[in-house]
C-alpha cells in the first residue's frame, strides 16, 4: 500500500504540475457564482433552486469529466513518452501497483474538487434563500429544500402487450403481411395503444391509482405534492388548458376537488393536496376532468407522479456528489485505459471519442426503434433495411445496454425537483459504475500497461 500511495502522491504533484488542479479549482469557483448571476431566475423558491442546481451541477460535472479524462490520459502517456516510467518501473514496485496508485490519485484530486464545488454550491444555496421574500424562504424549506420519495401509476404494460397482441392477429388474420413486416406491424400497433392509453379526449374523464407502498406508514398527517404534465392535440389561443382534478375515495367522504386550474402542455406541474387521502390498503385515487374542447395526453412515463416528504436536502446533495463522484471514477478508469497502450494524443482523442459516444445514446435508440441504419424511405413509404442490419442493431442493442448501466441515473435532475437519492440508489451506482463498467477498463489497462514495453518508447529528440 506504501507504494501504490507514493504514486498517488506522485500523480497529485503532476496535477499541480500542469497547473491542472488549480485551473479547474478556478474555473469550477468561477461557475458555481457567476451562473446564477449571469442567468435569473423567476423569483420563486423552485425556480431559483432549479437554476442553481442544474447548470452549477451540470456545469462541475461537465469540467470534472474533461480534466479527469486529461490528466489520466497526460500523467501515464505523458510519462511513458518522456521516459519516466521507465526509470519508476525498475524500482521493487509492480506495474499494477503504478496503475492502480494513478487511478487512486486521480480519484482523491476528484474527490477534493468535488468537495470544494459541492461546498460552494450549497453555501451559495444558502446565502441565495436569504434574499427571497418570506413566503418563498417557507416553501423552499417546506417544498424544494428535501428529499422527497416518487409513486408513480402501477405499471400497464401487460395489458398494453395484450392490446397490442390482439390487434395483430386481427391484422394478420386479414393478410396481406410480409413475413419481414410483422415486428415493424407490432412496433406501430404498440404505439397506438399506447396512445390511446394516454389520451384524455374531450369532456372525458381518467383515473389513476398510485399505490404508496412501503411510504404509507410514514405518510400520516403529511401532504402529499402531485407532479404532472401532459401533451395537447392542438393549441389554445391562451397557450393553456383547463384542468379539474379530484384525489381521494368519493364513497367515504376522503376527498378533494381542485378549482378550475389553468395549465401550459409540455412542461411539469407540482401542486400540493392534503393528507390522508388514501385508502387503507395505500392506494391514492387520482382523476382528471378534461372540459376543453381538445384531447391531452399524459405519458406513461411522467405524466403522473405523486411526490412525499422522506428526508432532509444535506445528506440527499452528499449522495448526488457521491454518483457524480462514481461517473468520475470511471472516466479515470478509461482515461488510464487507453494511455496504457496508446500516445497522449491519441488516447485522449479516442477517450473523447467514446464520451460523445455516450452522450448518442439517442441515435443508437432511434436506429434500434426502427431495425435499420438507414432510417425511412419516403419514396418507398417504408423503412430502408439492409444485410448490415442483422449485425449493427444488435450490436447498438448491447452497446446501449452498457451505456445505460451509467446514464440511467440523474443526480442533477433529481437534487433540481427535490426527488429523493436513496442509498440503495447510491449503491447501486457504485455497483453499475464502478464494479460492472470500470472493473473492465481496470483490468484491460493494467494488463496492456504490464504487457508494453517500456524500453521501445523513446523520448523526443
Amino acid at each position: 500500500m506504501q507504494r501504490i500511495l507514493a504514486i498517488t502522491g506522485l500523480t497529485w504533484k503532476a496535477a499541480f504540475r500542469f497547473r491542472l488542479f488549480v485551473v479547474v479549482a478556478v474555473l469550477l469557483l468561477a461557475a458555481v457564482i457567476g451562473l446564477p448571476i449571469l442567468i435569473k431566475d423567476d423569483g420563486t423558491a423552485r425556480g431559483f433552486t432549479q437554476i442553481l442546481l442544474t447548470y452549477t451541477l451540470t456545469v462541475i460535472t461537465a469540467l470534472l469529466g474533461l480534466s479527469t479524462l486529461w490528466l489520466a490520459c497526460g500523467t501515464l502517456a505523458r510519462d511513458i513518452e518522456e521516459c519516466q516510467m521507465q526509470m519508476v518501473a525498475v524500482k521493487p514496485i509492480a506495474r499494477w501497483q503504478i496503475w492502480l496508485g494513478k487511478w487512486l490519485g486521480l480519484l482523491s484530486l476528484n474527490a477534493a474538487l468535488l468537495a470544494l464545488a459541492g461546498g460552494s454550491v450549497y453555501v451559495l444555496l444558502q446565502w441565495r434563500a436569504t434574499r427571497l421574500p418570506e413566503a418563498e424562504q417557507r416553501i423552499l424549506r417546506n417544498e424544494v429544500l428535501l428529499s422527497r420519495g416518487t409513486a408513480r401509476p402501477a405499471s400497464i404494460n401487460a395489458e398494453l402487450e395484450a392490446e397490442t397482441d390482439r390487434r395483430l392477429q386481427e391484422k394478420l388474420k386479414q393478410g396481406g403481411v410480409a413475413n419481414l413486416d410483422v415486428i415493424r406491424l407490432r412496433k406501430e400497433l404498440r404505439e397506438q395503444v399506447k396512445a390511446e392509453f394516454q389520451l384524455v379526449p374531450s369532456d372525458a374523464y381518467r383515473i389513476w391509482e398510485v399505490p404508496l407502498g412501503s411510504a404509507l406508514h410514514s405518510l400520516a398527517g403529511k401532504p402529499l405534492t402531485l407532479r404532472i404534465k401532459f401533451n395537447a392535440a392542438n393549441g389554445s389561443s391562451s397557450g393553456t388548458f383547463t384542468g379539474l382534478w379530484q384525489v381521494g375515495i368519493p364513497d367515504k367522504q376522503k376527498v378533494w376537488r381542485s378549482e378550475p386550474m389553468s395549465l401550459a402542455p409540455d412542461t411539469f406541474h407540482e401542486f400540493e393536496v392534503p393528507p390522508d387521502l388514501f385508502a387503507a390498503d395505500g392506494v391514492l385515487t387520482i382523476a382528471f376532468m378534461n372540459p376543453n374542447t381538445t384531447v391531452l395526453l399524459f405519458p406513461l412515463e411522467d405524466g403522473i407522479e405523486v411526490l412525499y416528504p422522506e428526508g432532509g436536502f444535506l445528506l440527499n446533495f452528499v449522495r448526488g456528489l457521491g454518483i457524480i463522484f462514481c461517473w468520475m471514477a470511471l472516466l479515470a478508469a478509461l482515461g488510464l485505459a487507453a494511455a496504457s497502450f496508446l500516445s497522449l494524443p491519441v488516447a485522449a482523442f479516442f477517450s473523447l471519442a467514446v464520451l460523445t459516444l455516450v452522450f448518442s445514446t439517442g441515435t443508437l435508440s432511434t436506429v434500434i426503434e426502427e431495425g435499420s441504419i438507414f432510417g425511412w424511405d419516403s419514396e418507398a413509404s417504408k423503412y430502408t433495411s439492409s444485410p448490415v442490419d442483422i449485425v449493427i442493431v444488435p450490436a447498438f442493442k448491447g452497446l446501449l445496454a452498457v451505456i445505460n448501466l451509467a446514464k440511467e441515473f440523474s443526480p442533477v435532475d433529481a437534487l433540481s425537483t427535490g426527488r429523493a437519492i436513496s442509498w440503495t440508489e447510491m449503491a447501486q451506482a457504485f455497483l453499475q459504475i464502478v464494479v460492472l463498467l470500470g472493473s473492465p477498463l481496470a483490468a484491460l489497462g493494467i494488463y496492456t500497461f504490464h504487457r508494453r514495453e517500456l524500453a521501445a518508447v523513446q523520448g523526443p529528440q
